[in-house]
């Protein structure tokens, strides 16, 4: 997380950044990275989601909250836990545009590159891990709202865990 805030300080130098948390699994990575990013930043949150009480993403696409300010203009970064068929996030990336920001860039703790929607032309600006086909939960992400407070991340096996 440090070696990521250290190159999107870079990548900002002299500019203020707006972070926006995508809700809720996000929200430990977002506070997390804006303690070591350097220059001047502002937060919002928005939350969005495609899955129901599942592992597998429903296809439908709900904004469930929205931006309270402004982005346009602005430097904005959407900050994801996860991104698995991208399908989510490139719809909410689509919905940001409109709204004239001054740049728009994607940062993920976790890539799912092997999940990705192939009708999906999604890259993410700032990596944190790529990792294998597998339902992580823990550090903010969850399986039907359970895990999040895990210190760790770690792959979910249901047949071990009960919630």
């Amino acid at each position: 997380i440090r070696e990521m805030a250290d190159q999107i300080s870079k990548d900002y130098a002299g500019e203020a950044l707006h972070l926006v948390c995508i809700l809720r699994g996000s929200i430990f990575f977002t506070c997390e990275l804006a303690k070591y990013i350097t220059v001047p930043v502002t937060v919002d949150f928005m939350s969005v989601s495609s899955y129901g009480d599942g592992t597998e993403s429903t296809g439908r696409i709900k904004i469930m909250k929205d931006l309270d300010d402004p982005i346009k203009d602005k430097n904005v970064l959407v900050i994801e836990d996860i991104i698995d068929s991208g399908r989510t996030l490139s719809h909410l990336l689509s919905f940001l545009k409109v709204r004239e920001p001054k740049s728009l860039k994607l940062c993920t703790l976790l890539d799912k590159p092997d999940r990705r929607d192939p009708s999906v032309t999604l890259q993410p600006d700032y990596t944190g891990f790529v990792i294998p086909n597998e339902f992580v939960v823990g550090y903010g992400l969850d399986y039907d709202e359970y895990y999040r407070n895990l210190p760790y991340i770690g792959i979910l096996k249901p047949e071990v865990y009960e919630k």
